[in-house]
């Protein structure tokens, strides 16, 4: 057998072994700050530990299976922020929905769940959320693996044009944008994206987070989050030299039929960290969604070197 035959057959084991359910999953809460907090976990304490930051609209129930498949041999939390999932989900009038508030919820939650090192697994608003924690707190970063998770220019689709005159006046756009980021096409079309397999996607991905945005209240909350979303786009340079000064093992997975954020978005990684694995994948914006085995693979090989 030569070396590619080897590699391939290596390959082969690693994704036998993480397609199997392989972990239980436990759902729990803790108070923050009065906002209850739900979140899931996996696996022991005393393993490397991912916390796993979700995307829009979704929660932490994007990383289940994920969780279920890893949680054999590493530590896997993932909570849900304020105003998603089964977290509380008090009004803007109540709560200060920002991705800078997020960051200190989540925080806050590491701390009362007593995880004190961690990788970063961020998808989508968990990349504003996820980098915000690591310029604050850089010393509880172990490495870095962004699914979809933009923090570069180039890596904004064309929708992103429709967000901008929200953000340059609130009150002409807000009835328009809050409209369509509610509605089912688009919410559908946020799973779909480009990927001419269809067929392949479990309507319930779309199903249930359209009854989740459409919950009494989640419209005011949604909004405050699009019209912050601009302080993400500020924030990109500050991220990306956080990135290049600290050189940590860093994994980039992404789908390559995300309308979102384009694969420009992940080849962008390396300007800033040369040694990081780029993994593009023939899916989503949310890649879990059909490609659920490659990503657990993906993470496993990543996850390695923090078990030695």
């Amino acid at each position: 057998m030569n070396a590619q035959q080897i590699a391939a057959a290596a390959a082969l084991a690693i994704t036998a072994s993480t397609s199997a359910i392989a972990a239980p999953v436990v759902y729990r809460h803790v108070t923050i700050d009065g906002v209850n907090i739900a979140y899931r976990e996996a696996g022991s304490p005393d393993k490397p530990t991912l916390l796993l930051l979700h995307g829009v609209p979704s929660s932490s129930r994007m990383y289940d299976g994920l969780m279920r498949k890893l949680g054999d041999r590493y530590h896997l939390i993932a909570p849900d922020y304020p105003g998603f999932g089964n977290s509380d989900a008090p009004s803007p009038a109540e709560f200060v929905y920002t991705f800078e508030h997020l960051s200190e919820v989540m925080h806050k939650f590491t701390d009362a769940v007593g995880v004190r090192r961690y990788v970063l697994f961020m998808q989508d608003y968990g990349a504003p959320v996820g980098m915000r924690m690591a310029v604050r707190r850089p010393d509880a970063i172990q490495g870095t693996i962004f699914q979809n998770g933009n923090v570069y220019e180039e890596g904004l689709g064309a929708l992103w044009a429709a967000r901008k005159p929200f953000w340059s006046d609130r009150a002409a756009h807000e009835e328009k944008v809050r409209a369509a980021h509610l509605s089912l096409a688009v919410t559908k079309n946020r799973h779909l994206g480009s990927d001419p397999d269809v067929e392949a996607y479990d309507p319930d991905l779309w199903m249930d987070e359209y009854a989740y945005l459409n919950r009494p209240g989640q419209a005011a909350i949604q909004s405050e989050l699009i019209y912050d979303y601009r302080h993400n786009l500020a924030a990109y340079p500050q991220w990306q030299q956080w990135l290049a000064a600290h050189q940590l093992p860093t994994l980039v997975v992404w789908g390559r039929h995300d309308l979102a954020f384009t694969v420009a978005g992940a080849q962008a990684f390396k300007r800033d960290v040369p040694q990081a694995r780029i993994a593009i994948l023939d899916a989503g914006h949310f890649a879990m969604d059909t490609r659920l085995d490659e990503v657990a693979t993906l993470t496993d090989q990543y996850m390695r070197a923090f078990k030695r």
